[in-house]
């Protein structure tokens, strides 16, 4: 009889040690909460886990989340070069290095006679993650420099592919995908329930929840289905505090911030005729809000929620501290339209929900 999915997952892991859990550069706050999630399941079963993601930084509303601060912007090393002298024959009198022009110089000298070529070897060690497990994220490509910097990495090591987008590439040795959830969030849940559901506790579903509130716009968006709110309604059976995530996401927010919205927000139009909202914030209004170019994300949120009648919105915006003439995009879509195959000539990144694209305007 074949494995199920979670059989699978288990037998994967049960010899791992260290597993590197990532997710999509673009960094949302689903993909961020599901892993939280996982990393601190993983946690409960001894093992040890490290969460990496391409120039992390951490969203302001989700300080609040437990260990957001431990997930790293790029790994601290993969592998150690080894270098091995056969020292049974003339012993060691001493050992020293020094670094000129970029080369590393090793000087072993020994008690008596010399060293011989053939005693010395050179090698690696294996690599320090022996599991990696990549959390709502659609193709490799979409890790950024974690993958394309240490592509050998990925080839060597077997990986946990667990998402819910519909244009999820497949790409795992093991693939947990459904594309009938809302939420990366909710595929995390339902993993974990059937491993060990005494294992969810108020951290663990404070973070699931987080994820799917923050991904549905507080169950606002089209994608939500009555096994979103099951989910959701369950994970408050397990300890979830819905009222400081609501708070967190929604109700705390600097005059900068909300300047910057009411900015946006004034600047919107309804293009009927294409069924396409759009904002634009340039320079000065993002400098004359005090608000930075990292509270861009949480804007774009805000416009979905306000623009319940379009299934296209498309944010373009300046950055305020850059002296390159060039506009930033933003573009949502519904499921019916895939924002990567409409922006295809901007050489956007993203997936079929939400692309970002860079126009030069040189």
């Amino acid at each position: 009889m074949a494995l199920t999915l979670v059989q699978q997952f288990l037998e994967v892991v049960k010899d791992k040690k260290h597993i590197l859990v990532t997710f999509d550069k673009q960094q949302k706050n689903d993909a961020i909460a599901s892993a939280i999630a996982l990393s601190l399941f993983l946690n409960k079963t001894n093992k040890k886990v490290d969460i990496i993601s391409s120039d992390f930084k951490a969203p302001k509303t989700l300080g609040f989340l437990p260990h957001i601060s431990t997930i790293k912007h790029e790994p601290s090393y993969l592998q150690q070069f080894v270098v091995t002298l056969d020292i049974s024959e003339s012993g060691i009198k001493e050992l020293s290095y020094d670094v000129k022009d970029d080369q590393l110089r090793i000087f072993v000298t020994p008690k008596k006679g010399t060293f011989k070529n053939e005693q010395l070897a050179t090698g690696k060690t294996d690599f320090v993650y022996d599991l990696i497990i990549a959390v709502g994220t659609p193709d490799l490509f979409a890790l950024g420099d974690l993958y394309t910097q240490n592509t050998n990495l990925f080839l060597d090591t077997p990986i946990v592919n667990i998402d819910a987008h519909n244009a999820n590439e497949r790409y795992g040795h093991l693939n947990i995908t459904d594309v009938m959830a809302s939420t990366t969030a909710e595929i995390v849940l339902n993993l974990i329930k059937q491993i060990d559901n005494n294992a969810i506790d108020a951290e663990i579903s404070n973070a699931l929840l987080t994820g799917i509130i923050s991904h549905t716009q507080s169950f606002k968006g089209e994608q939500v289905s009555p096994k979103t709110l099951a989910a959701a309604s369950e994970l408050i059976t397990y300890g979830a505090d819905r009222e400081l995530i609501i708070k967190n996401l929604y109700r705390t927010r600097s005059v900068s911030t909300l300047k910057l919205w009411g900015q946006a927000l004034s600047s919107l139009v309804h293009h009927k005729e294409v069924d396409l909202v759009t904002a634009v914030l340039t320079k000065q209004d993002i400098l004359r809000s005090g608000a930075s170019i990292d509270d861009i994300p949480e804007l774009i949120e805000q416009l979905i929620g306000n623009s319940p009648e379009a299934t296209k919105i498309l944010l373009l915006f300046e950055d305020p501290i850059s002296t390159e003439y060039k506009v930033n995009g933003i573009f949502t879509s519904d499921k019916n339209k895939s924002s990567l195959e409409l922006l295809k000539h901007y050489s956007p990144t993203g997936d079929d929900y939400q692309a970002e694209f860079i126009v030069d305007r040189t």
